[in-house]
Parts: C-alpha cells; sequence; structure tokens
C-alpha cells in the first residue's frame, strides 16, 4: 500500500479539521497569522492525505517529536522528510483516526499552538481509545513547518493499543 493511500485510510474522511475560527484573527500580527495559515494547511493536507502539499509545507530539516509511552511504535523523533514519511506510514497503519477536532488554536510569531480532541482504534487489536485530548506546538519558517511536537493522551492510546 502506497503512502498516500496508507495516509488515505488512516486519517481521510475521518480527520475531520475543523478549521480555527478565532475572533482575535484581526488582531494577529502577519507573521503569527502566516504561521498559523501555514500549520493549518499541513494539517487539512494531512487529513486528505496529500502527501504532495504536506512535502510542500514541510521544511526539509523538519523535525516531528511525538510525546508518550515509548512501548507505541510512533513515539519519538523524527528528523528531515524521508524520516517523518516513514514515521507516518507506521502511526496510520497501527492507529485509525475516527475523530479530530481542533478547539483552541492561536500563534505567537514563528510558534503555533493547537488544542483539540481525538478518538481513534488501534488496528492491532481493534480497541477503541476512548475520547482523548492533544495538544500540538508547531515552529514554521519561511512558510514551512519546521518542528511539530505533539502531545497526546498516550495512555488511553497504550491501553488501546496493547489491548
Amino acid at each position: 500500500m502506497n503512502r498516500r493511500t496508507l495516509m488515505k485510510t488512516s486519517l481521510g474522511t475521518a480527520l475531520a479539521i475543523t478549521l480555527v475560527q478565532s475572533a482575535g484573527a484581526q488582531e494577529m500580527d502577519a507573521e503569527s497569522k502566516a504561521s498559523l495559515d501555514t500549520v493549518m494547511a499541513f494539517m487539512s493536507a494531512m487529513g486528505a492525505g496529500d502527501m504532495d502539499k504536506m512535502s510542500a509545507l514541510m521544511a526539509d530539516d523538519m523535525v516531528w517529536h511525538n510525546e508518550g509511552d515509548t512501548s507505541l511504535p510512533w513515539i519519538g523523533e523524527s528528523k528531515g522528510k524521508e524520516a517523518i514519511f516513514k514515521f507516518l506510514g507506521i502511526f496510520s497503519s497501527n492507529l485509525k483516526t475516527t475523530l479530530w477536532e481542533n478547539t483552541d488554536a492561536f500563534a505567537s510569531g514563528s510558534t503555533v499552538a493547537v488544542f483539540g480532541r481525538m478518538n481513534a482504534i488501534a488496528t492491532k487489536t481493534g480497541k477503541e481509545t476512548g475520547e482523548f485530548t492533544f495538544a500540538l506546538r508547531a515552529k514554521v519558517r519561511d512558510g514551512q513547518v519546521v518542528l511539530w511536537h505533539w502531545f497526546e493522551d498516550s495512555f488511553a492510546v497504550s491501553q488501546a493499543y496493547h489491548g
């Protein structure tokens, strides 16, 4: 199965990205708005399984870091596009996202924070994680994501993964 199919299967339409509707968006400075727009475009491309767009929005030296239970095969750090796409294949073959809702997002300069809730099914066991919260800290440079630092309730995810 190719990367595009794998990502669409895992994230596809179940990854219902709720774009930010910030009352204070008109007050945001240009750099902050551009950073927020880049991160939201990256999330949207990921949800659509658009690997070409994701790649275009990724800096060559991008770092993707997932915090959590290191017994899960996708927890840890990946550096560079090739390693990140490999990580995404591992992630998407192990966890099917059934809910993704961004509840809050804001940016300050090159830093973006996104908070939300998720639900997923571990493909290894077929068990559901139950709804859990996530937080993301991303950094943008020259219109590309350079850091994707992901925090989730890895206890819930680990319980579903390990059965």
